[in-house]
């Protein structure tokens, strides 16, 4: 799905306040503690509750993996001023219900309402379309997440009916909101959607460090 350009861990995405990396094995640590939380683990449906240092370690493995083989992009997002820091995932992976590309995401508990979840998604999206030949995206979004669902909305996807979706770490079903975005509609977001995820002032600047502290 994406090219060679990805395919290295030195590619990286740019956003206002963050780099977006490679997972490696030095944030297993950090992503056993954010990802661990069971608030983001319940609104999830590959992050198993509670998480143990191996399956942080098999996220690790497996993201290299599909990032090597093209088959994904998965990215962790850290602040510019701490690039090692850790607060956060973002991807598009294959979708295991239909045979479109799936976006996912999660942002840490600590950084919630600070506009990161938005800043990764536009920057991941953006890639998306410019990087490969694919036509549309997938996201799904617990119906009870609203949150997450004005993220989605916010960053350009669009509603797209209602529906039970597998959550195979958790061994059950839940129902959740779709959203789609096909490459016409991304196209006449533009310039709202920036090149390479350059994207205009949003959120407080601020608070950027008391995310990631400790």
């Amino acid at each position: 799905m994406f090219p060679d350009l990805t395919r290295d861990d030195v590619f990286r995405l740019e956003t206002r306040r963050m780099w977006l990396r490679w997972p490696r094995l030095a944030d297993v640590q950090a992503i056993l503690r954010l990802a661990g939380d069971k608030r983001i683990a319940e609104m999830t449906a590959q992050i198993p509750h509670p998480m143990t240092q191996q399956d942080a370690e098999n996220f690790v493995f497996n993201a290299r993996q599909q990032n090597a083989n093209g088959d994904a992009l998965v990215m962790v997002m850290t602040p510019k001023s701490r690039p090692n820091a850790v607060i956060g995932v973002v991807s598009i992976q294959p979708s295991v219900d239909v045979e479109l590309p799936h976006l996912g995401y999660w942002v840490g508990v600590p950084c919630w309402g600070q506009g990161y979840a938005t800043e990764a998604i536009e920057a991941m999206v953006d890639a998306f379309f410019i990087f490969t030949s694919e036509q549309e995206l997938t996201a799904v979004a617990r119906v009870e997440n609203d949150a997450s669902k004005r993220v989605l909305a916010k960053t350009g996807m669009v509603p797209n009916g209602n529906g039970l979706i597998e959550r195979p770490a958790h061994g059950d079903f839940v129902q959740a909101e779709h959203f789609r975005l096909d490459r016409t509609t991304w196209s006449r977001q533009l310039p709202w959607v920036q090149p390479y995820g350059i994207t205009p002032p949003i959120g407080p600047v601020l608070a950027e460090m008391d995310c990631v502290s400790g």
